[in-house]
């Protein structure tokens, strides 16, 4: 597996995650009538320092964990490629664009709620689900075009 595919796998996972804890809290929220402005932006600094800091460790350790399997499989120092070529910077802008274009999707989904008659914080707190979910669909994305050899 290349660097930059370390890296998309390490993101995919962390912001997987990070969307389980996010609408396992807000189905908590809904459910224990505790919905509130107060209760949605202490999560949503929650998920913003779990994005950062969640990703940062993932990728590290993911990189450590690759280090040592490669070494234990081979008896060789593992090198780090992380150069990034013009098909890596095609496959990130790709997947770039696939995000934009799923949270451009989901932001006019979002906008939406109030035509339905829904609360503004449910307007915003879709709009934070989007925002997540379009980083899985462009790291899906970009992990697929690299399996394909494009």
């Amino acid at each position: 597996m290349s660097f930059q595919e370390k890296n998309i796998v390490a993101s995919l996972s962390a912001f997987t995650t990070i969307l389980f804890v996010y609408l396992l809290r807000v189905l908590q929220m809904i459910q224990t009538e505790s919905f509130n402005a107060t209760n949605l932006f202490r999560l949503w600094g929650i998920i913003a320092l779990l994005a950062i800091v969640g990703t940062i460790l993932l990728t590290i350790f993911t990189h450590i964990a690759g280090g040592i399997v490669h070494k234990i499989r081979t008896n060789e120092d593992p090198q780090i490629e992380d150069i990034q070529d013009e098909r890596d910077q095609i496959i990130d802008l790709k997947g770039t664009r696939v995000a934009y274009t799923f949270s451009s999707i989901g932001v006019a989904l979002s906008m939406l709620t109030f035509v339905f008659g829904q609360s503004p914080l449910m307007m915003f707190g879709s709009l934070i689900f989007f925002g997540i979910l379009s980083q899985i669909v462009a790291d899906v994305w970009r992990l697929t075009l690299y399996r394909r050899g494009f």
